[in-house]
């Protein structure tokens, strides 16, 4: 539990570093930073084969992208409204640690509780700190996209930085499960980076879920960054003021007439 004067996020993230700083220093944690934004930002290496084979991308990944990634989709789903929607429980795909569905769930007090799926052992270990930091009812799944026996909605499917990760025919096998789950009274929120070049098949799924009832987005903020983790920032060589991301959303009970997976 965190005290009544610090508010929960600051506890998750005090207690982020506080975690990954027991078995590394500030120093390794940014080099960590360094060579795991060289790997997926720069060289475009998928995350799940290559951006936790060190201790120091692991902890980067956590104690860096986790908060950016938090606090850009805060923005995100304020800017959406989605608070006005109905608080359906979350279903956060490839969840990694768990940010996009807890950036979800405190969009409503009481939270709707989350389920993450996850094949990392060590992400989903990392969502569980998230949940529980911030005070939510979080479940784990593990085990790949793929295999995932989906749970009838409605629900809000969520795919952070997840849906580029897929080969072809994932993306194509996700995109006819989201559809239907439309049609179960679901809502769907994809992010992904705003560099084209990366999602080159953004614009086919755009078309898909527009006729859904659903809207494309870019976005860019400054973020108010907490202080360790704008100084983590600069240590690995980023600029942690300006952040951006492309989104889909299609709100809950939106889809169409006539609309068929």
């Amino acid at each position: 539990m965190s005290s009544p004067d610090i508010p929960p996020v600051q506890h998750w993230i005090d207690r982020l570093f506080a975690r990954h700083e027991r078995e590394l220093t500030f120093r390794e944690i940014s080099r960590g930073l360094a060579a795991l934004t060289q790997d997926y930002v720069q060289k475009r290496q998928r995350l799940q084969k290559d951006a936790f084979e060190g201790r120091g991308k692991r902890a980067a990944f956590a104690c860096y992208y986790g908060p950016v990634h938090f606090l850009l989709l805060q923005r995100v789903f304020a800017a959406l409204d989605v608070a006005a929607t109905a608080p359906l429980p979350a279903l956060d795909l490839g969840c990694g640690t768990g940010v996009a569905g807890a950036a979800w769930a405190r969009c409503w007090n009481p939270a709707p509780p989350v389920t993450g799926v996850e094949p990392n052992g060590w992400s989903l270990a990392e969502a569980r700190e998230t949940w529980r930091d911030l005070g939510l009812q979080g479940r784990p799944v593990g085990g790949p996209l793929e295999k995932l026996r989906w749970p009838r909605g409605p629900q809000a499917v969520l795919g952070a930085y997840v849906v580029n990760e897929l080969s072809i025919e994932g993306r194509l096998a996700l995109q006819k499960e989201l559809l239907r789950q439309i049609q179960q009274g679901s809502a769907v929120f994809i992010v992904e980076p705003l560099a084209t070049r990366i999602v080159p098949w953004w614009f086919d799924w755009t078309e898909a879920f527009r006729t859904a009832g659903g809207r494309i987005d870019e976005w860019r903020y400054s973020l108010d960054l907490p202080e360790r983790v704008a100084l983590l920032g600069k240590a690995g060589g980023l600029d942690p003021r300006e952040h951006g991301c492309r989104t889909l959303w299609v709100p809950p009970q939106a889809a169409a007439s006539g609309i068929r997976a």
